[in-house]
């Protein structure tokens, strides 16, 4: 079939709704965009290898805590959303969307296994007339140079045969002003054919669509949005150690620059960075950078400033127990918290993570609160057997404890009872503005 023809039936098929769509990766990013299609009337195919996603999806349940359970009850019921563990299912889709997680090897490089897993996996049933579009953040040229080129390596060609572009994802759960439909979209194809498909595909659910002239600016438009927040998160963290040991409070001094109307954009310092993007990927940069021979010293300078977070925040709490005579050892502390931000329940590379096994290590009894996290089973990120339930939050159970660790601020806890009962608190989000004497910050 000549090249123009494959490419507009592919167009007309999404312009009148019957493309079918293939969402690999039913996670943060991949399920909210499977239900942006479903509620558009589009026919989604949901993949992902985790069982338990897939049977709770089709008992109508949402494992996403910021999702409403009722639009997955909809789209499952009305079979616009349909999820499976079968990946000989890919070739039944017109277009294919990966949203895999991108994590870092122990060494901190990118660990490309799920996109490679999956590209394999497309490989297998890889058919003329397919579209395929990579969301995962990751380094520049993984579309263009591994996607395209393990998918060739059936024979058929990108641009002729099927279809490849980059489009980042830009979720932010928990955001009730910005969600898939309304943050604008960077599409970037690998070749123009590539590109004009994809940004036909996404202009059905999303608002705006961002056109970049490749996939490897793309890819690096979604590296710089997440660098940039990096950097700045390292700025405020390290300028809170300063400006503690001058006596000043790193709250109020952003409070005041914040009233400057120009050339001053506000971040907020923390106990260390979290989620599934910030921690990741900048070193998704400075691995290739390196591989280009070119150093990344602000990236790797913001990397271990915001590294070192949850160090300051377990020194701050020992020297606050030990001069109300007591040590870390065989204290009882809660940890009020556990989500890497306030109301979500996502505790992907949260910094609580590193705090706790800190504090186990030396001897302190940990419980934990966190309304959006019931329970805690034992994992790669829990020294085991440890396992811990939501403690509730009473003024009894509060004046028990040693001291009270505010590692998340989500809204819905009751500080004032919290600062009321409680002996010691270690404020790392700024929750308690005004000096109070059981409230010391880190």
């Amino acid at each position: 079939m000549p090249k123009s023809s494959q490419k507009q039936i592919i167009l007309s098929k999404i312009k009148n709704g019957q493309v079918v769509i293939g969402i690999v990766g039913l996670g943060y990013v991949g399920l909210p965009l499977a239900l942006a299609y479903a509620e558009k009337g589009f026919h989604v195919l949901g993949f992902d290898i985790d069982p338990k996603k897939i049977e709770a999806l089709d008992r109508r349940e949402c494992y996403i805590s910021h999702l409403d359970a009722a639009r997955i009850g909809q789209a499952v019921q009305s079979k616009r959303l349909v999820a499976t563990t079968d990946f000989s299912r890919l070739g039944e889709a017109d277009t294919l969307i990966i949203c895999v997680p991108t994590p870092l090897t122990p060494q901190r490089d990118p660990d490309m296994s799920f996109i490679v897993n999956t590209t394999k996996q497309i490989q297998a049933s890889l058919r003329a007339g397919q579209l395929i579009v990579l969301e995962s953040t990751t380094y520049p040229g993984t579309t263009e140079e591994l996607v395209r080129g393990m998918l060739e390596e059936t024979g058929l060609i990108c641009g002729r045969d099927f279809y490849l572009a980059f489009s980042p994802e830009r979720e932010d759960p928990g955001n009730a002003q910005f969600f898939t439909t309304n943050i604008p979209k960077i599409v970037g194809g690998v070749d123009q054919d590539s590109g004009d498909l994809a940004q036909a595909l996404y202009d059905q659910v999303i608002h705006q669509t961002i056109r970049a002239s490749n996939a490897r600016t793309a890819e690096a438009a979604k590296l710089t949005e997440n660098i940039f927040r990096a950097v700045n998160i390292a700025l405020v963290n390290e300028l809170k150690v300063v400006y503690e040991r001058m006596g000043i409070d790193i709250w109020e001094v952003l409070d005041a620059a914040s009233t400057k109307p120009f050339g001053f954009m506000r971040f907020n310092p923390g106990p260390g960075w979290g989620g599934h993007c910030i921690p990741l990927d900048p070193f998704y940069l400075s691995w290739k950078a390196r591989a280009c021979g070119v150093d990344t010293k602000f990236i790797e300078l913001a990397g271990e400033v915001n590294r070192r977070m949850p160090e300051y925040v377990v020194q701050r709490l020992q020297q606050a127990l030990n001069e109300r005579g007591k040590s870390i050892k065989g204290s009882k502390l809660l940890i009020l918290g556990l989500a890497y931000k306030k109301d979500i329940g996502d505790v992907r590379e949260s910094p609580a993570y590193q705090i706790i096994p800190r504090l186990i290590g030396m001897g302190a009894q940990i419980a934990y609160h966190d309304p959006f996290v019931p329970a805690i089973l034992p994992s790669r990120h829990w020294p085991k057997p440890l396992a811990l339930m939501s403690q509730p939050l009473t003024s009894k159970a509060i004046a028990s404890w040693d001291a009270v660790l505010i590692i998340t601020d989500h809204t819905s806890v009751d500080y004032e009872l919290i600062a009321k009962h409680a002996k010691l608190i270690i404020d790392s989000r700024g929750v308690y503005r005004k000096p109070l004497v059981n409230v010391v910050k880190a």
